[in-house]
């Protein structure tokens, strides 16, 4: 059965496709796709995955989220998160301003202890929460670092704009993210941090790797490397060096370079040996766990289902894993089960994401296709199946 309103994807890509004047032959040409895939996720018989989106989008010269319909607001609107996001735009603009002399600010030290609290609940997927506390926090920490400048304090700055980006980027307001990312590299700089740079420049790649901007997320991925490579040698600048390994992995896999994918799982791997679990540096989750779980997601994006799945099964997830990365495995899990027939079990992964982390399940552009897929693949849709697909919005 087709999404129940019949608004998804495919329409999407049809829609724009006729505005670019295009037919599905000429469009598809365009595309590392066939035209029988395209005619299939145009009517809904196919998912569109997001290699297909960021294909497509490339070809007709327009945004990712045209295509996703992101962000999803009626569905934001009902969770009441979308009265969330326009204090969290607010305060990216005070950057500038100086110190505010109305504003009762709390001590430097528990404003440095706070920014750190956020990146530890964006991890735990408590979205609402943080997206309520953030925008005093910006407005406290702007004021302080102006009055008082510090290293300490321009960091602390710097983190809550990185948390302004993890979670406009979770709510799909990716035009707000990359403001966040141009206000965490202004604080950056006056930090004087080369790590921090280097985890703003890997951020930027992997939005460029959602938009089909391969040969970008590249160059940035080696501007990464360059910044952290003015520090000297520590846990902190390994771990860092290991995710942007981990980050140029998944953006060559996704632009079909083999070779290149494997080698920079490799790097990754030999440094998480060295490291250890480091998920505590810059809240990145680095670690062997995290490259374990590269490999599957690298094989996800080459289409390489079969051995994504046989990864998937065999992993042992840690218990200390965040529980952002541990729903983002079972969505991309998911989307392989489907793609290998293991329907029942695709339902269940995305069952056990939605009870770990229901808003970024919700939210998240793959789950949804992921469900879309399922409905097409289900002679008789079951009631779990339904209630998922109406709680997602389809």
């Amino acid at each position: 059965m087709p999404p129940l309103d019949g608004d998804h994807t495919g329409t999407r890509i049809k829609e724009q496709r006729r505005l670019a004047r295009l037919t599905q032959r000429q469009l598809a040409d365009q595309m590392p796709y066939s035209y029988s895939l395209l005619n299939q996720v145009e009517c809904g018989a196919r998912p569109a995955t997001a290699d297909f989106v960021a294909a497509a989008a490339r070809a007709l010269r327009i945004d990712v989220t045209v295509l996703t319909g992101q962000p999803y607001l009626a569905e934001l609107r009902r969770d009441r998160l979308a009265g969330l996001v326009r204090p969290i735009r607010e305060s990216l603009d005070l950057y500038d301003l100086g110190p505010d002399a109305e504003l009762t600010v709390r001590p430097p030290e528990l404003l440095v202890a706070e920014a750190d609290r956020l990146c530890a609940e964006v991890r735990a997927t408590r979205l609402r929460n943080v997206a309520r506390a953030l925008p005093g926090l910006i407005a406290e920490l702007t004021h302080t670092a102006w009055s008082a400048p510090s290293t300490a304090l321009w960091r602390a700055l710097a983190s809550t704009y990185r948390t302004a980006y993890d979670i406009t980027v979770k709510l799909g307001y990716y035009d707000l993210a990359t403001v966040a990312l141009d206000r965490m590299d202004w604080a950056a700089q006056r930090a004087s941090d080369p790590c921090l740079a280097a985890v703003r420049q890997y951020m930027r790649a992997l939005t460029c790797f959602r938009e089909g901007e391969y040969r970008t997320g590249r160059l940035l991925i080696a501007s990464g490397h360059r910044l952290v490579g003015q520090a000297g040698e520590s846990r902190e600048t390994l771990a860092v060096t290991g995710q942007l390994h981990l980050g140029a992995s998944v953006i060559a896999a996704r632009a079909d370079d083999k070779t290149a994918a494997h080698l920079h799982l490799a790097e990754a791997r030999a440094l998480a040996g060295r490291v250890g679990d480091a998920s505590d540096v810059h809240w990145l989750s680095f670690g062997p766990a995290n490259v374990a779980l590269h490999e599957m997601s690298a094989a996800v994006e080459m289409r390489r289902y079969d051995e994504a799945l046989t990864q998937a099964r065999a992993l042992r997830l840690p218990a200390g894993l965040a529980v952002s990365r541990r729903a983002h495995f079972l969505v991309d899990r998911a989307r392989t089960e489907t793609e290998t027939g293991h329907t029942e079990g695709a339902l269940r992964s995305l069952a056990e994401a939605r009870r770990l982390a229901p808003v970024q399940t919700r939210y998240h552009p793959a789950a949804r296709e992921t469900i879309t897929g399922l409905l097409q693949l289900s002679r008789r849709t079951p009631d779990s199946l339904h209630h998922m697909a109406t709680w997602v919005g389809l």
